[in-house]
């Protein structure tokens, strides 16, 4: 099974450079040959890399230092020492690196996925081919290469989303997610079948929308009950969110207040989002009576009801995804034009 990892501290440092070279040119007749020792290869930089097929930072998690190759020393005959191999470390998408002292962002790789060079390996050291002077013509001077930088930071995962699937165990996340793309979760019928955020692209109209399915809160989550805050943390970064209720449930008018206390405990601008209340499993018995309910019970929120088994309210649906992202992204332009 993929293990999740959306945090890890990481130890990282560029190569020294090589040290240059103290030579002098050694050839038949030529008994006073001058200096000829090269200089030192540059060590190796820092650069992290993003890649799509990366989903966690689970391969940073047995291993915490990464080390960039020294440069090598230069030679007698001019012959400059080769520069350090560069440590290329991949990320996933939406990853950012923090300073781990102050937590600053140092990189936020939202939106941006060029190469980025952290640390700069050590220059090489000079060869005493650059000490020869009218005085000395045969120097002995050689310089040492710099040496590289070692910091340790913090690199973490944040997944950006249009809308963020929210609720208990078992509510119907992923079996949305799978009906609405091609994201294909594993869905299974017992709880904390999802472990990961699983991400998937519905296309509504001419947008598509991306889709977090996060997974299945319990009552105490914000305290760090079930999977906790581990993945309440992705939902921040969603523009608006789905809360899924699952109508054969039991708890079905009381799921809604405590999503949203969880979430709310968590971080009151969670509750400030955009929202709708989706009744799911509609295809059941008696859940179109509790569906009724559950609106009336919240007259100020926007409820309606899928059954990803027969289709029911699933082409609705996703018109009220397009307009509620729809809707975000009027209100950031808005924003934007007042601030400027």
């Amino acid at each position: 099974m993929e293990k999740f990892a959306d945090e890890a501290i990481i130890e990282v440092s560029s190569g020294n450079g090589g040290n240059g070279c103290a030579a002098f040119r050694r050839e038949k007749y030529v008994p006073r040959g001058g200096p000829s020792g090269g200089d030192g290869g540059r060590g190796g930089n820092v650069v992290f890399t993003i890649r799509r097929n990366l989903r966690t930072l689970a391969h940073l998690r047995f291993k915490h230092s990464f080390k960039a190759e020294n440069g090598h020393d230069g030679e007698g005959s001019g012959r400059y020492g080769q520069q350090g191999a560069d440590i290329i470390i991949p990320l996933p998408p939406d990853s950012l690196i923090r300073d781990i002292e102050t937590n600053e962002i140092i990189r936020d790789f939202s939106g941006n996925h060029e190469d980025f060079i952290f640390l700069k390996g050590g220059n090489g050291g000079w060869g005493n081919i650059h000490f020869k002077s009218s005085v000395n013509q045969a120097p002995r001077k050689a310089l040492p290469g710099k040496q590289g930088q070692t910091v340790k930071i913090k690199v973490e995962l944040q997944i950006m989303a249009d809308i963020g699937l929210v609720g208990f165990p078992n509510a119907g996340k992923s079996s949305l997610l799978d009906r609405f793309t091609n994201a294909r979760p594993k869905i299974a019928a017992y709880p904390f079948t999802t472990k990961i955020p699983n991400l998937g692209v519905l296309t509504a109209g001419e947008k598509d929308i991306i889709i977090a399915d996060i997974p299945g809160l319990i009552e105490g989550a914000s305290q760090g009950a079930g999977l906790g805050i581990r993945f309440l943390k992705h939902i921040s970064r969603t523009s608006a969110l789905a809360f899924l209720i699952d109508l054969g449930e039991d708890n079905y008018l009381e799921a809604f207040d405590i999503l949203l206390n969880e979430l709310g405990s968590f971080s009151e601008e969670l509750i400030k989002k955009k929202r709708l209340l989706v009744g799911t499993k509609t295809d059941l018995e008696g859940t179109q009576e509790r569906l009724t309910e559950l609106a009336a019970k919240y007259p100020k929120e926007e409820v309606t009801g899928i059954s990803v088994f027969s289709g029911d309210g699933i082409k609705e649906l996703s018109y009220s995804f397009l307009r509620l992202t729809e809707e975000e992204a009027q209100e950031d332009e808005t924003e934007n034009k007042e601030t400027m």
